[in-house]
Order: C-alpha cells, then structure tokens, then sequence
C-alpha cells in the first residue's frame, strides 16, 4: 500500500493585515525575550521595525547577521546570540536565507551540538525553540517546509536538514511584508516559487493534495508575477505571490524537489550563485530532459501556465509548458546561460558529479539522471 504523509508549519495567518497577529501569537507560544533572526538590509529597509512594533512590551533582540546563501557558521553565531540574550522564541524574518538560519538555530540551541551533526534526513529528534515565520519575499516557501539548507565551505556544496521538528510553529504570510523586495529579488523569488510547484507537480512523490497546490500556484504566479515584478506597489499581484509562494511549499515541502535544485546546488556551493537565481536560470533545460517521462502532466502545466492545448498532442503540449516557463523568466529578465555568471565551463564535468550525488532531491525527479545526462544539461545551459 501506497502511504502519503502531508505536513506544514502548525498554524498559517496569512492576508494584509497579517501581522498585527504577531504580539498574540507570540504571547501564546511562551515568548518573552524572543530574538529577531534577519539580515542588515531588510532592517536598513525598515522591514524589522515593522515587526518590533507589533512586539511592543517584550524584550525582543535581533540577529542582523543572515547572509545570501548562508553558510553553517551563520548558524553557530545565531545559537550563540540566543544563549547570550536567555531568548525563549525565534522570529525569522526575511527570505529563505533568514527563515533556514533561524530553523536551524531554534532547533539546537537549547543544547550543546553543532549543525552539522544533523544534515540528512529525520536526525533531529526533539522540538526546540519555538518559531515564527515572517516571509519577506515570494519565492522560497520555507515558512511552511521542514527542511534548511545551508552551504558546506568545505565540500563547496549545499546540504540539506530535513525534520519535522524544523516546522515553524506559526507562518505570518502578509503581502505588506514583501513591498521592500527589490525587482531582481522579486523575479528570482517568484520563479523559484514556480519551479517548487513544477518539481513537486512532476514529483514521483506527488499526490493529489501537492498536485491541487502545485497547479493552482503556477496558475498564480503565471499571472501575478509579472505584475509584481512591472508595479513593485501593487499589493494585489504582492498578495497573490506570497500566496502562491506559500502554496507552493506546501506542495515541495511534502512532495519534494527533483533535479532542478540538485543541479542548482554546486552553483551555489561552489561559486554562490543565488539560490533563487540558480533555479530559475535552470528551470527550462532541466524540463526539457524530463518533459519524456511525464508528457501528461507536462500538458498540465501548459494549460496551468495559460496554454490552450486542447488541440496539440501530448509532445506539443509539452512543449508549449517549457515555451511558457522560458517566457516568464524573460519577462522578469532571469539571465539564460551560466556564461554570466563567469563559469568556468572547465567546471562542469565536476559539478555534474557533485549534483549526482544529492541523491535526497534526484530521487524524487521523474527521470533517472546520469552524470553524463547532468553534464549535458549543465552544457546546455551554458
């Protein structure tokens, strides 16, 4: 017998006025010194007033130390900083760099070992600090994911914690939340929001909960994307973004991500190429290998996307899904080749074994993956 599991954050608050929700739910998970886990510019910007505000009456500290594609230390420093300040509550805002750290270092700061003891899958066994989860972009859905993935230095790879115990306790999803996200940010987000929701839809882990979320966010972030990218102010197309987003980790959160991410991982391992940016520029090259072992929902994703495939067969529809993603990635200016960002092509053979041994997401992709295949892909995209 087959068996799905389905799990997310324990409570979602999501809708423009969102946040004033804060100081309650705080309150209620036992927060009284809780810290603020985030980056410089997104305090710079304003964004962590916001949330201060709302904590009035608590002893709140903050954390500005979250770096892009943030890396174990980032981790260590954080859980120091908590111990340091007796915090008995994390609050994470900003993108996924920000939400990750503050998963990570909730989940092991109230004892004495180090992050890198539970890379893998289910080596986390008790709940730790309780977490909230403030997004401040579309894009990466770790507001309702049980996994973090951090940048190995050594390895020059990214790695992945998986557990439950990683769910944030509360997600707080507003669209106001957003409105400070740069353009670039903007683009790169929404269409890694959009490759969750076309890995988890082509998942062989798919199911008919991930498959309803993961279609009705491409249908939004098709429509909505370009409309936040084009009017950074427009609240409405904001709304529907981090929505999307949202939806769309609840779909990779528990069907997972296939080869599109393995691919992305030596790229931001090895020369920090953005995470967001990284899927993004992949996205269509990877399809194109995997649109022959799942043309029907290749055709799916075409209608999803704003296709009429109704008179095509299964290959032409199909192609039309992979037409429509290269369409929006140049409507929000994602560069099309690894080539710019300087590359080296001498690199690919070994980042082509690198991406095959993260075996945890290419098991989940629906066609088997050799090296010799990534590495072809990896030309491609060059």
């Amino acid at each position: 017998m087959n068996i799905s599991q389905f799990t997310i954050a324990n409570k979602l608050i999501t809708g423009k006025d969102a946040l004033v929700s804060l100081y309650e739910e705080a309150v209620k998970l036992g927060m009284n010194r809780p810290i603020i886990v985030t980056d410089e510019i997104l305090q710079k910007a304003g964004a962590v007033a916001k949330v201060e505000e709302q904590l009035d009456g608590l002893a709140v500290g903050i954390f500005n130390k979250v770096k892009p594609e943030p890396e174990v230390e980032i981790v260590a420093d954080c859980v120091k900083a908590i111990k340091a300040g007796k915090h008995d509550g994390v609050i994470a805002v900003g993108g996924g760099s920000a939400m990750d750290i503050a998963k990570c270092a909730a989940a092991i700061a109230h004892t004495e070992d180090s992050i890198e003891q539970f890379f893998g899958v289910d080596l986390i066994k008790e709940k730790g600090l309780p977490l909230i989860a403030i997004p401040t972009t579309a894009g990466t859905g770790s507001e309702v994911t049980n996994i973090a993935i951090l940048s190995d230095k050594n390895e020059q790879l990214k790695k992945g914690v998986v557990s439950p115990y990683l769910l944030p306790d509360v997600a707080l999803v507003s669209p106001e939340m957003t409105l400070t996200c740069p353009q670039s940010v903007t683009a790169a987000s929404g269409i890694d929001a959009l490759v969750h929701a076309v890995e988890a839809y082509i998942s062989v882990y798919a199911s008919p909960i991930t498959d309803a979320l993961a279609i009705k966010a491409m249908e939004m972030i098709a429509k909505y994307l370009p409309k936040a990218y084009a009017n950074p102010n427009d609240v409405t197309a904001r709304e529907q973004m981090v929505t999307a987003s949202l939806m769309a980790g609840m779909a990779f959160g528990n069907a997972g991500v296939g080869a599109v991410h393995a691919l992305a991982y030596p790229l931001g391992g090895r020369y920090h190429m953005p995470h967001g940016v990284s899927n993004a520029l992949l996205l269509p090259y990877v399809m194109e290998w995997n649109k022959v072992a799942c043309l029907e929902r290749f055709s799916d994703m075409a209608a999803a996307l704003g296709q009429d495939v109704r008179n095509h067969s299964l290959d032409e529809a199909a192609d039309k899904a992979i037409e429509e993603m290269v369409r929006l990635c140049r409507y929000v200016r994602i560069p099309s080749s690894l080539r710019e960002f300087d590359i080296p092509e001498e690199a690919i053979p070994d980042m082509a074994v690198d991406a095959s041994k993260v075996t945890r997401l290419l098991k989940n992709n629906p066609r088997v993956l050799t090296v010799r295949d990534i590495e072809e892909i990896y030309r491609a995209a060059y």
